[in-house]
């Protein structure tokens, strides 16, 4: 069984790492094979995808550490961004991010966290991108302007109501950037829903 010391050292460790740790880096730091099982054994850590661990007692923020230490190359999006930007109300029960098209869906086969992954272009991947700050992780997510474009593109398949509530908060907020969007809807051709859907309000 675990020391408390040994227990306090371990979490330390975990922590310069977002909680989220690779084998190599175990490795590296003299954590071997039998020392990880251990963790494993007792519920301080577990196993998120091959290769990777995360330590169970910080589940508070470690949805979001986990995200960005397996995913470093996505961008957070849809429902999670108009959360962040306040645009929607409901927490979503999954982190929706836009990654490359031509990942390996293996990559994307996790357990925990649920997620919510659209696939597109690499050229329309950076459009918008900007970051942010969750739980005290910076992250990368999709600007206010990209994120409408999305919502737009998606309305067909989205809740009306998240749909609703997206275009009114963008509408309201002060922070808006109109020129911004009217590129950005060009580009990933939405020009005609911008100006139907959100012209008639400004």
């Amino acid at each position: 069984m675990l020391s408390k010391n040994d227990i306090k050292n371990m979490q330390e460790l975990f922590k310069r790492h977002y909680y989220v740790m690779t084998t190599n880096e175990l490795l590296e730091a003299k954590l071997y094979y039998a020392d990880i099982k251990k963790l494993l054994d007792e519920g301080f850590i577990e196993r998120i995808r091959q290769g990777y661990y995360f330590w169970i007692k910080n589940r508070e923020n470690g949805e979001i550490a986990i995200i960005k230490r397996l995913f470093p190359d996505a961008v957070l999006c849809m429902e999670t961004a108009l959360f962040y930007y306040g645009y929607s109300d409901r927490n979503p029960a999954e982190w929706n991010f836009a990654i490359d098209k031509n990942v390996s869906k293996f990559r994307t086969n996790i357990e925990y966290p649920f997620i919510k992954v659209y696939r597109m272009d690499s050229d329309l991947l950076r459009i918008g991108e900007t970051t942010g700050e969750i739980d005290f992780i910076k992250v990368r997510i999709y600007d206010r302007e990209r994120t409408i474009c999305d919502v737009l593109k998606n309305m067909n398949k989205m809740d009306k109501e998240i749909f609703n509530k997206a275009i009114q908060g963008y509408v309201k907020d002060l922070k808006k950037n109109i020129p911004n969007l009217m590129i950005y809807a060009k580009k990933l051709r939405v020009e005609k829903k911008v100006k139907e859907l959100i012209g008639v309000w400004l």
